[in-house]
């Protein structure tokens, strides 16, 4: 069952409920009105009647009854009987013993006041009536027969107004689906030509006044983010193919060379000098772009475990020192630190990433090949790594871009690399719960500050 299906049954039942309710209220409560007021002008019938009899001494029983059938204001099939102390009848206008009354149902009568009952056809009254000189039992029984037959006139009214309602409710109903669902269908037609060679198409949002024109804006904030990410996916794979053809086209092209004819030894062992540092070069990118790839899923295998900061800058540092001795590499502590401010949970491995990418960088792209590293706890629960050089810097344009794969500035192309270290770099410190900053003034000082979360979770 579809949704407009759905809405039609949902508004056919809600109406109809209702409309069964004030039909069944409205009969029931006329019912009721019909049977009071049936029973309070029989009870006046009968006061009226016993009143006569017990205070006009000229009327006697046979003159009464006379009086009674010429009286217009008589109920249909009306039957008075007025009982003494003693259950002898007094007057009765049932000549022929129509209304049966026993001596229980006086009993009853004078012990609850008032009694209603029916009696075949009649409906029939029993109450106690008092003069100045005695008490009477009356038993007064008629048929409201216009009572009744406006009573069914009524209910044959209710139940032709329900049946034909139901009809025009289920085809209003089928339309008021169709009229709230307009919308919906409108804009599940504007999704459905939507794909991702148009991805920069976007949903009519309305006036942005109610859930439909907001679920459309969010909608097409969502379309920008896929959009966004599509052209970094594509983006991201132009330049990854970019960066591993190259050196391939250049290993295939020196090898080609050499085959062309007979070279000496050394020639060769250039020649497989230079192969190998481009498959060197190579299994680092590949290495980069599996480390990328793993860091970027939404839940990445996170092997954490304690470690000290401090530990692995003293690592790094040496790592660097020995593969490139005109490096310089300070590290400054703050006074404050201690055991505990030092040690954070983590991939030890990932962490070095980041060290490694920052130092080499921060050496690579100074002048002095100098960078100063200082620590400090300023912010409560992290450690802050700020990273220092100075040098050429990053242009203003160029800083909200630094951290995009393979985005490299003019400035640096000249570097050898590969523009992944610092998108890696992102991606490993906010897997850590941390963050990362740029401060850069061109041709003096650049300024990487990246925090961590410090102290052990205990389980």
């Amino acid at each position: 069952m579809n949704i407009r299906a759905k809405l039609t049954v949902i508004f056919f039942s809600i109406v109809i409920i209702v409309l069964t309710i004030i039909c069944v209220s409205v009969y029931f409560l006329s019912a009721n009105y019909r049977q009071e007021d049936f029973y309070r002008r029989l009870k006046n019938r009968a006061i009226n009647t016993a009143k006569i009899l017990t205070e006009v001494e000229e009327v006697d029983a046979n003159l009464l009854r006379r009086m009674e059938r010429n009286n217009p204001a008589s109920l249909p099939n009306q039957y008075i009987i007025l009982y003494n102390q003693k259950n002898e009848v007094l007057y009765s206008s049932d000549g022929s013993n129509v209304i049966a009354v026993d001596q229980a149902l006086l009993n009853t009568i004078r012990q609850q006041q008032e009694v209603r009952y029916t009696y075949k056809n009649f409906e029939a009254l029993g109450f106690l009536f008092a003069d100045p000189h005695d008490r009477f039992t009356v038993v007064a029984a008629a048929t409201d027969v216009y009572g009744l037959d406006a009573l069914r006139n009524l209910r044959n009214i209710l139940i032709v107004t329900f049946c034909v309602s139901m009809v025009f409710v289920s085809i209003l109903g089928w339309f008021f689906a169709g009229k709230v669902l307009s919308p919906i269908s409108k804009i599940v037609e504007q999704v459905s030509n939507i794909t991702e060679e148009n991805l920069n198409r976007r949903l009519d949002e309305g006036d942005r006044t109610d859930e439909l024109s907001k679920l459309a804006h969010t909608f097409n904030r969502m379309l920008e983010r896929l959009q966004s990410a599509f052209a970094s996916q594509k983006n991201f794979i132009a330049n990854a193919s970019h960066e591993i053809k190259t050196p391939i086209t250049v290993m295939a092209g020196e090898i080609e060379v050499a085959l062309l004819q007979d070279r000496d030894n050394d020639y060769y062992i250039k020649i497989l000098g230079s192969v190998l540092g481009g498959l060197k070069g190579l299994n680092r990118l590949s290495t980069q772009l599996l480390l990328l790839a793993q860091t970027s899923t939404d839940q990445p295998d996170k092997n954490f475990a304690p470690l000290r900061i401090d530990d692995v800058l003293w690592e790094i540092k040496d790592e660097l020192i020995k593969a490139f001795p005109t490096y310089r590499i300070d590290i400054h502590f703050d006074l404050a630190l201690n055991h505990e401010s030092l040690l954070m949970e983590g991939d030890e491995q990932l962490v070095k990433v980041v060290v490694l990418n920052l130092m080499d960088n921060g050496c690579k792209y100074s002048d002095d090949h100098q960078v100063v590293i200082t620590l400090d706890t300023k912010q409560p629960g992290f450690i802050a790594l700020h990273f220092r050089n100075t040098g050429e810097g990053i242009d203003a344009e160029n800083v909200h871009r630094i951290f995009d794969p393979f985005f490299r500035g003019k400035r640096h192309r000249q570097n050898k690399g590969f523009g992944i270290g610092l998108s890696l770099v992102r991606q490993i410190v906010r897997l850590h719960g941390g963050d990362i900053r740029l401060e850069s003034v061109p041709q003096q000082q650049t300024l990487f500050s990246v925090s961590f979360p410090v102290g052990i979770k205990h389980d």
